[in-house]
């Protein structure tokens, strides 16, 4: 809440993002950005891999958008990484409204 208060909308992700990982050392929350994570399939790794925007605690999935409106798409991609990440939690977070906007998502 706090980038969305001071940057408002109209940047890219990657400035969210920065401005997230200074308030992640501000506040002393251990996260990993664009953590890799496989995707199995039959007890096989498939070339194809996932990268979360951050991993949180090693437990939160937290993926960002700066798009005008989250759309199902944007539910589906958290819902993926968390199956490839074994996270049970994932927050998706979009700064591209006039207000903050975030989904809560619990594989």
């Amino acid at each position: 809440m706090e980038v969305h208060k001071i940057l408002g909308k109209g940047h890219n992700e990657k400035v969210y993002g920065d401005a997230l990982e200074i308030e992640f050392k501000i506040n002393n929350i251990p996260y990993i950005r664009e953590h890799k994570y496989t995707i199995e399939y039959k007890g096989v790794l498939l070339p194809s891999y996932y990268f979360s925007d951050y991993t949180l605690f090693d437990s939160i999935i937290l993926e960002i958008k700066a798009i005008q409106e989250l759309t199902s798409s944007e539910t589906k991609q958290v819902l993926n990484y968390l199956a490839a990440s074994k996270c049970k939690l994932g927050l998706l977070v979009n700064f591209g409204e006039d207000s903050l906007k975030y989904k809560r998502l619990i594989l």
